[in-house]
């Protein structure tokens, strides 16, 4: 591979066969889920962050429906099936290397399940809105800042 002016930035490109190798973003969804006015949140067990507090998700697997990622990332995450209901936003803004580009929020409603804090989490729980623990990320200050929260 060789690096090459191509649309306006330099790109790999290889000598050979001329395939330009586009570096794709990755993305996440994740779930703001309420419950008697109070927001579920999962206590990360991994770095970046370890410690600190977000509302369950994750990055979405290549084919995956973000809808179905953001459940499916909160069922592991906390015990509980969720439904998606709507899509809150997209931010964007890579907060750390290993992290998303774009970040999918949706609201979600408790459908069954146990709560317990599982996979990525090592505490799970409802908080109030005044009452947040540290959050551990900026996309998740902002979302929930949102005064339809």
């Amino acid at each position: 591979m060789e690096r090459r002016e191509k649309y306006g930035k330099l790109r790999p490109v290889c000598p050979s066969c001329g395939h330009i190798h586009f570096d794709d973003p990755k993305v996440a969804a994740a779930v703001v889920v309420e419950r008697d006015g109070k927001i579920l949140l999962t206590r990360r067990v991994n770095d970046p962050q370890r410690g600190l507090w977000t509302v369950p998700g994750g990055f979405v697997d290549a084919g995956e429906d973000p809808r179905a990622a953001a459940a499916r990332e909160c069922e592991e995450e906390t015990g509980l099936k969720v439904e998606v209901t709507e899509l809150l936003d997209v931010i964007a803004g890579l907060e750390h290397t290993r992290g998303a580009s774009f970040v999918i929020f949706y609201r979600g409603r408790v459908m069954g399940g146990t709560l317990a804090a599982n996979d990525d989490a090592d505490e799970v729980g409802f908080f109030a809105k005044d009452e947040l623990p540290a959050l551990a990320f900026e996309s998740t200050k902002e979302i929930l800042k949102k005064k339809n929260l």
